[in-house]
């Protein structure tokens, strides 16, 4: 479903992504782990054209250079890290948004895009939410609606830059355990950038380690969260924990002089 050929994004003289390679399977979900400045929002942004990048990106064998912005937009939902949250608009308002790119040019939402979104309010325990202007939620409401609002796309393919960071864990594994429920209901693809190491183990298919923008290890979690490559990638003190059901789990000890 997304194919990335050896892409390359430079920032002047800063080198963001080298050479990076990578496919992800329809209906799957793969992880991009790694440290901050390892350039997995930057492969994101690139695969959804934000970000200008040379080599090859694709989605079902097309490249995305070549496929007009409101078609891509009905093939990829892309959940930034840093959201525009305009304050005065209502969480339905805002999680109604995703509906456009089906929407025609002079057209309104439909009962349907309404009952679509009333939806994913409900499954995401925000119809309390619906009339509330946004600056009244707090940071992890603000990022159950984003995710909201990207999959009222019901595009095929789900981009996810640290979907959850706002969430406290309880909230955090609702919303994964989610994605993963409509991607299964849906086939949906999904592609996420995630920062806790043991949710991304739990709940991807496969990882993909980057570092220094370049993929680093990539495979089935338990092949990729090992002490040895977490600690060349994250430094010493990281361990991965196994637990009696086969669970992974990483931990960092404190560094005691």
């Amino acid at each position: 479903m997304i194919s990335v050929e050896r892409v390359q994004v430079s920032f002047g003289p800063t080198v963001a992504l080298d050479s990076v390679s990578l496919e992800v399977a329809a209906g799957e979900w793969v992880g991009l782990i790694g440290p901050n400045g390892a350039g997995k929002t930057t492969l994101l942004r690139a695969i959804a054209r934000m970000t200008r990048a040379t080599g090859r990106i694709a989605i079902a064998g097309r490249p995305v250079s070549g496929i007009a912005h409101r078609t891509l937009a009905r093939l990829i939902a892309y959940v930034p890290q840093h959201p525009v949250l305009p304050p005065e608009m209502t969480g339905l308002d805002y999680v109604l948004l995703g509906r456009t790119p089906h929407i025609g040019y002079f057209a309104v939402e439909s009962a349907a895009d309404h009952r679509v979104c009333a939806s994913l309010l409900d499954r995401l325990a925000l119809a309390h939410m619906a009339d509330r202007r946004l600056d009244t939620m707090s940071g992890g409401e603000a990022q159950r609606l984003v995710l909201a609002r990207a999959l009222a796309q019901e595009a095929p393919i789900l981009l996810l830059d640290e979907p959850t960071s706002a969430l406290d864990l309880g909230r955090r594994v609702d919303a994964l355990e989610l994605i993963d429920e409509l991607r299964l209901e849906r086939s949906l693809t999904v592609l996420a950038a995630i920062h806790d190491l043991t949710l991304a183990g739990q709940f991807a298919d496969r990882l993909v380690l980057l570092r220094d923008g370049q993929v680093a290890a990539s495979g089935e979690p338990a092949a990729v969260l090992t002490d040895d490559l977490l600690g060349l990638t994250f430094g010493p003190g990281v361990q991965v924990l196994r637990s009696a059901d086969g669970e992974l789990a990483v931990i960092s000890h404190r560094r005691r002089t």
